[in-house]
């Protein structure tokens, strides 16, 4: 069960954005997209970010996921400020404290499900984890016992899809990053995915996906609207 407001506002963010902004140089002009952004997600929150295309949601996952850095203000994860951070540093907290769930769900064609799952452990390995155990358990987790050693090409795309949310937890990240996380899948599969959602959100898993869906923000404890690179009512 997901936890009051009351137990949630004495939680720890887990991000941080204070007057956050990013900006891209284009030829002689600098392009905004992100202005001034302040956001705090606290540890077991769903938080639902919206807007329309061109509204800086890309952006805006790149700076939360570490895959880029601020043009000025700061992105804080765990506390930890990444513009402090050495790119080594900032790929560790990366591996270390985020789970990607992505659109196209990337996973590597060659591999099979237990070993997309186990992937991320090769680079980074929480002190304790037993990768391919622990692969296994995500697995069985997500309902694939079945096709354990199948490849992608032999999963439909919900299959797909719960590899990569089994893959995203492999590490046991502080935050889960979903981005447009059925944006590939039919209807049906669309709601069993979110039911894995839900289910990880039950158990206290901080969760931020981005989506341009209003269907898919009700799953959400709160949504946040993005228009023009700058944060409306949430």
């Amino acid at each position: 069960m997901a936890e009051s407001s009351e137990t949630m506002d004495k939680r720890e963010p887990v991000i941080e954005l204070v007057s956050l902004c990013k900006s891209y140089q284009v030829g002689d002009m600098e392009v905004s997209i992100l202005k001034s952004i302040d956001l705090s997600v606290k540890k077991g929150e769903f938080v639902a970010i919206m807007g329309p295309s061109g509204s800086g949601k890309s952006t805006l996952m790149n700076m939360i996921g570490c895959l880029d850095r601020p043009t000025c203000g700061m992105v804080l994860i765990m506390g930890k400020d990444v513009n402090q951070l050495t790119d080594n540093e900032l790929a560790r907290l990366r591996g270390f404290e985020i789970g990607f769930v992505f659109q196209t769900f990337n996973l590597v064609p060659r591999l099979s499900a237990l070993q997309n799952v186990e992937l991320p452990t090769y680079a980074n390995k929480k002190e304790g984890i037993d990768g391919r155990k622990k692969a296994k358990e995500l697995i069985g987790l997500v309902g694939l016992q079945d096709r354990i050693n199948y490849k992608p090409t032999a999963l439909s795309g919900g299959q797909q899809q719960r590899v990569a949310i089994a893959r995203a937890l492999i590490n046991d990240p502080s935050l889960i990053l979903a981005d447009e996380p059925t944006g590939n899948l039919d209807s049906k599969s669309g709601k069993e995915i979110m039911g894995i959602f839900e289910e990880l959100h039950s158990k206290g898993r901080t969760i931020i996906m981005i989506t341009h869906d209003p269907n898919l923000a009700e799953y959400a404890d709160r949504v946040v609207h993005l228009k023009d690179g700058v944060i409306g009512a949430t």
